[in-house]
């Protein structure tokens, strides 16, 4: 279980490297030697009686100048302000290197020099202790596995070179070793504590352009967070305009609803009970001439009348059997008035709905509802 976890951390790792560099073959040569991101370095070394300086790009090796093993300094003039920014590497000849190829698991590859440190030993006639030493990845092969070289330098020779070649250089980033074609190996066979950094200017413009880059994407993201909230708020009014409108429709609708409704009682209402003309027609008719009325009153489906009669008495009798109510009676005792010589009556009755009677079904020269007898 955790050889796999390793396998899949290295992975992972070695993802991330390769998009890195990805992203960086993207941006042009200029630009990543400004940045400080790109590899280019300058060699020293010494070849017969001359201290050599090549620039190694990373792709190739190119010859910058030639000075005598005497020099004292090396100018900043000779290079020019771009190449004397950039980190000065020494360069040991192959002859002075041991070399042994390795055979480590794949999780080895996050702690390469640390796990290589417990094979010197094993591999060469030195101690761990008695030497420099660097590994480099040669292949990965396909069961996982990694081809690696162990690179092996006496300490005396490292630091022969080192005292050599500092006071002409400055600070060294590092010391590499030379193959059998004369090109670099490029491992760093210098302690980490005596490696020094030059390109500070390059760094000071990389952080200048990383805390841009890290603004730049806070202001994209406000604007981004800016947008998005004016498109809620616009949506927001959206709805709300809409709710509106939808309530301003549902409160016409039930309007519309109630005046259905109201039509619809008082269409039943008239079809329930008879017209006030047809209750006026048919009192006028069963009322005696000598009868004068104070108050008709319809309420509901209850008939009121009220009124002076020489006839009270046969009043009942009279309003029984019309067409248009049911159940007449006197609400009261009669009250003779000696004024007028009649009877104050008051006789409520129950309206019922009037008969429906078709055209065909009414009798010829039957008489109409308005005329008296």
């Amino acid at each position: 279980m955790e050889a796999r976890g390793a396998a899949l951390v290295e992975r992972v790792r070695l993802f991330l490297a390769w998009w890195k560099r990805s992203l960086l073959l993207c941006l042009p040569r200029s630009w990543r030697r400004v940045l400080g991101l790109g590899d280019d370095r300058v060699l020293i070394y010494l070849r017969d009686a001359a201290l050599v300086l090549d620039r190694d790009t990373g792709d190739a090796v190119t010859a910058l100048a030639e000075l005598p093993a005497e020099a004292q300094a090396l100018p900043d003039s000779l290079l020019g302000a771009r190449l004397a920014a950039l980190p000065r590497w020494a360069v040991l000849p192959a002859h002075v290197a041991l070399r042994r190829r390795l055979r480590l698991p794949a999780a080895a590859a996050g702690r390469l020099r640390d796990v290589v440190g417990f094979e010197i030993d094993r591999q060469t006639p030195f101690t761990a202790d008695a030497v420099h030493y660097d590994a480099r990845v040669l292949e990965r092969r396909e069961d996982g596995r990694l081809e690696v070289e162990l690179v092996v330098v006496p300490r005396e020779a490292v630091q022969r070179v080192v005292t050599q070649l500092t006071p002409l250089s400055g600070e060294l980033a590092g010391v590499d070793v030379f193959d059998e074609l004369h090109q670099p190996l490029r491992v760093n066979l210098l302690p980490a504590a005596q490696r020094g950094r030059r390109g500070s200017g390059q760094r000071s413009i990389s952080l200048v352009l990383a805390a841009v880059a890290v603004i730049a994407l806070l202001g994209a993201a406000s604007i981004v967070l800016d947008n998005r909230r004016d498109a809620a708020t616009a949506l927001e009014a959206q709805v709300r305009s809409r709710a509106e409108a939808a309530r301003t429709v549902a409160l016409k609708r039930q309007q519309l609803v109630d005046l259905i409704d109201g039509n619809t009682f008082l269409a039943q209402r008239r079809t329930a009970l008879p017209a006030t003309l047809q209750v006026l027609d048919e009192l006028t008719q069963r009322l005696p001439d000598g009868t004068y009325l104070e108050k008709v009153s319809i309420e509901n489906n209850r008939l009121l009348v009220i009124g002076l009669s020489s006839e009270a008495a046969s009043l009942v009798g009279r309003m029984e059997g019309a067409p248009y109510w049911r159940n007449p009676a006197l609400s009261g005792a009669l009250q003779p008035d000696p004024r007028v010589r009649r009877d104050r009556f008051s006789m409520v009755a129950e309206l019922v709905p009037p008969p429906r009677l078709s055209a065909a079904s009414t009798p010829a020269g039957a008489a109409a509802p308005g005329a008296r007898r």
